[in-house]
């Protein structure tokens, strides 16, 4: 089931385009920021004139916003129809997080011993305000966002850094599906590989803390990787029910 089409005004309120920044750039953060927050939800239907005329702008800089995310993952285009926020793939998401299995360990590996003190207190201050926040999902999707970004941010491999940072982007709308299924047990393991990671950065133990970065997104993969082909099989049946010519 898609969302609501109707796209609210009210999403935009205090977004405000920066000193110097291109109107493409402008419209591709904007939309960024409102896809991987949820406010976009998959599968609702982005016109390019409403979001030109709410955002000020013409429609060139919405259009190429709009390639710059199909690139990143995040809107599907479609000849002759409206664009689409990217909706939940199994295979996609089996590709992504495959990807991130072997990308972002070596990320944190190589960021571990360059982590300065100042970054090191910014990633205890994360991992406190996660603990603080369980009963909110949509903050703790941000929290850990951050939590895990800045645990690589030390690597020093630009290009990878960039590539990890669109693999989150891509892959959160996975991520809030996810944390939709966890129950108290799964909260118990989050927490706790948190807690091993925060204690091997502190160590300055790359190697120790790429093999926790490694299973955190394993256990992901394999838990949500199930719910998604299930989820997947049961639209197929339904779907088959729908159309079978052999119901009167």
């Amino acid at each position: 089931m898609r969302d609501s089409d109707t796209l609210s005004s009210d999403i935009f309120i205090g977004v405000e385009r920066a000193p110097g920044e291109s109107l493409g750039y402008f419209a591709t953060r904007v939309l960024r920021d409102k896809i991987v927050e949820g406010t976009l939800r998959p599968g609702q239907r982005i016109f390019q004139e409403a979001i030109a005329e709410q955002l000020g702008l013409s429609r060139i800089p919405v259009r190429d916003a709009l390639r710059q995310l199909e690139s990143e993952g995040l809107v599907r285009l479609v000849p002759n129809s409206p664009a689409r926020v990217a909706e939940l793939d199994p295979a996609e998401f089996t590709e992504i997080y495959e990807m991130r299995e072997h990308l972002e360990p070596l990320a944190v590996e190589r960021s571990a011993p360059n982590l300065t003190d100042e970054q090191l207190d910014r990633i205890h201050r994360l991992s406190e305000q996660i603990e603080n926040s369980w009963d909110d999902s949509e903050r703790v999707l941000k929290l850990d966002r951050d939590f895990h970004l800045a645990s690589m941010q030390a690597a020093r491999m630009p290009r990878l850094l960039r590539l990890v940072e669109d693999f989150w982007n891509s892959s959160q709308h996975f991520r809030r599906a996810y944390r939709e299924t966890v129950g108290e047990s799964d909260i118990a393991v989050i927490r706790a590989e948190h807690f091993l990671l925060v204690d091997a950065l502190d160590s300055r133990d790359g190697k120790q803390a790429a093999q926790i970065a490694r299973n955190h997104i394993r256990r992901t993969r394999v838990r949500l990787g199930g719910r998604l082909e299930a989820m997947s099989e049961e639209q197929r049946t339904a779907g088959n029910a729908r159309f079978d010519p052999g119901r009167r």
